[in-house]
C-alpha cells in the first residue's frame, strides 16, 4: 500500500476492523518513512459475468440498465423502489452464485417478468410489451389473457 503523502510503500498496520457496512475491512496505517497515519478499505472484488445479447453481442451487467427497465414498467403503479433494490440486490447474488462468466440477456429478463408478474399485472405486461417486442393489440390481448388464465379468472369477464 502506497502512502498517499510520501509515496513510500513502507508502512505497518495499527489497526482492522469491518467497515459499517461489514462489506469491507478497514484499516488504520502509518507511514514508516514520513510517519503519518492514513486509512484503507479491503474489500472482496465481486465479478458479475457477461451479458449475451439477442445479437450475440457481450457486455458487461449493468445494474442500471436493469433498473430503469422495472422502474419504468412500474411507473404510477404500487411497487416501491426497496423493493425493485432488494430484487436487484437478490439477482445479483444469483448471478455471481452461478460461478458463470456468460449469461443470456434472456436469463435476466425472465426473472424480471416472474418477479414483475407477482408484484403487479400492469407492470408485468408493460415489461413484457418491450421484452416480448408487442406489435399490435393482439399481442397484448394475448399476454392478458395468458395472465388471467393462470390467475383462475375468466378472460372474457364473465
Amino acid at each position: 500500500m502506497r502512502c498517499p503523502f510520501c509515496h513510500s510503500t513502507q508502512n505497518r498496520v495499527i489497526d482492522s476492523r469491518p467497515s459499517r457496512e461489514a462489506n469491507a475491512i478497514r484499516r488504520r496505517r502509518e507511514c514508516l518513512k514520513c510517519g503519518r497515519r492514513f486509512t484503507t478499505y479491503e474489500q472482496v472484488e465481486e465479478t458479475l459475468p457477461l451479458i449475451i445479447k439477442k445479437d450475440g453481442r457481450r457486455e458487461p451487467y449493468q445494474r442500471t440498465k436493469v433498473a430503469e427497465g422495472i422502474k419504468k414498467a412500474c411507473e404510477k403503479r404500487p411497487v416501491s423502489i426497496d423493493t425493485i433494490e432488494n430484487f436487484l440486490d437478490d439477482l445479483e447474488r444469483e448471478l455471481l452464485e452461478s460461478g458463470q462468466r456468460e449469461v443470456p440477456s434472456s436469463w435476466i429478463g425472465e426473472r424480471v417478468m416472474a418477479k414483475l408478474r407477482e408484484w403487479d399485472d400492469v407492470a408485468y405486461v408493460r415489461f413484457a410489451s418491450v421484452y416480448r417486442h408487442f406489435t399490435d393489440a393482439t399481442d397484448f390481448m394475448e399476454e392478458i389473457r395468458q395472465l388471467l388464465a393462470s390467475r383462475g379468472q375468466d378472460p372474457k369477464g364473465q
